[in-house]
């Protein structure tokens, strides 16, 4: 069910909830958090909106969208309650602010908050700067962005470094959950040997690609190297070298990988590319702040960065100065590690 409210005000938005759980005899019991996003108005908000539906059904909570309209129209409120089918296991509340309202977001959200609840903030698609210090942010114990979703995504995610506060994550990290189990499981099989260097390779704008290297620069202690894939989605191949051989983990279609590790046979796994809804619901899950991602963030700057992957087979050696009767051999144009 979708009522709509135009012009109207927070108070009147409030008692309007009130009746419709008198009516239908629902409760904020069963609400575990608010949610709320913040985007710009348009087509892109019902989208928002769908993966907040799903991911209610795994946490059922209030779902507050502040759908920032035109700044030139007149201060205006309208809003829209939908309950029932169209809300999940949720209720959503849509506030479209117009005018000078578009900047009070925060204000129009806060009577509207469950009380006793933790407040998670996600921006799906244009995240500020700082979202610890933005008046929303300050709301909530979580707050939640998507590198990938904007225009420039790495330097979004360099944003993310800079700018990082406890509670803070980004879903470009989410969507390395099944990529960080499975090299760490190929880790716990013979032969248990350090791990000398790592690859990663991945699309130039894929802010995951970038976060997996400094992950594995921050828990392996070697400079990882990130490169450029020239086919493939999102992560492509990683490639960690040990004294016996490498374990290899290749992705060129974005469903399904290939782990490759010496004495083992190879093995096809899932390896499917994450929707927003499952990433959303999996941050939901936590209200503490993520340790690991804050430590990723801190080790991006130690990645190292080429353009195309070294060669997997050894070069053949130059010839002996003699054999040129004393001229240094020429140099390859390829260069180490890029």
């Amino acid at each position: 069910m979708i009522i709509d409210l135009p012009s109207t005000t927070t108070s009147q938005i409030n008692s309007r909830l009130v009746r419709l759980r008198d009516e239908g005899g629902a409760t904020t019991l069963g609400r575990v958090l608010t949610l709320v996003i913040v985007t710009e108005d348009g087509q892109r908000t019902d989208a928002a909106i769908d993966a907040a539906n799903d991911a209610s059904r795994e946490h059922p909570c209030r779902v507050i969208v502040v759908a920032r309209g035109a700044r030139q129209a007149a201060p205006r409120l309208d809003a829209q309650i939908r309950v029932g089918g169209d809300a999940g296991a949720s209720e959503v509340v849509v506030l479209r602010l117009y005018g000078e309202l578009a900047k009070e977001g925060a204000s129009c959200v806060m009577p509207l908050l469950l009380p006793d609840t933790p407040v998670v903030a996600w921006w799906p698609f244009d995240a500020p700067v700082s979202p610890s210090k933005d008046p929303i942010g300050q709301l909530a114990q979580r707050r939640i962005t998507d590198a990938a979703a904007e225009k420039n995504p790495i330097k979004a995610l360099e944003s993310r470094r800079a700018h990082y506060a406890p509670g803070d994550t980004d879903l470009a990290w989410t969507r390395l959950t099944l990529w960080r189990a499975m090299l760490a499981s190929s880790l716990d099989l013979p032969p248990y040997e350090k791990v000398v260097d790592a690859e990663v390779t991945g699309e130039a704008d894929s802010p995951s690609t970038d976060l997996l290297a400094a992950w594995l620069t921050d828990r392996l202690k070697v400079p990882a190297k990130r490169y450029k894939a020239t086919s493939g989605e999102g992560i492509v191949e990683v490639r960690l070298g040990r004294p016996s051989g490498a374990v290899d983990l290749l992705r060129p279609d974005g469903k399904v990988g290939t782990l490759t590790q010496p004495g083992q046979p190879s093995r096809r796994v899932a390896l499917q590319r994450r929707s927003v809804r499952d990433c959303l619901a999996e941050e939901l899950r936590r209200l503490d702040p993520d340790e690991v991602y804050a430590a990723a963030l801190r080790s991006l700057a130690k990645v190292v960065k080429g353009r195309t992957p070294s060669p997997k087979d050894e070069a053949p050696a130059p010839a002996p100065a003699e054999a040129t009767n004393g001229a240094a051999p020429k140099k390859s144009k390829a260069k180490a590690g890029s």
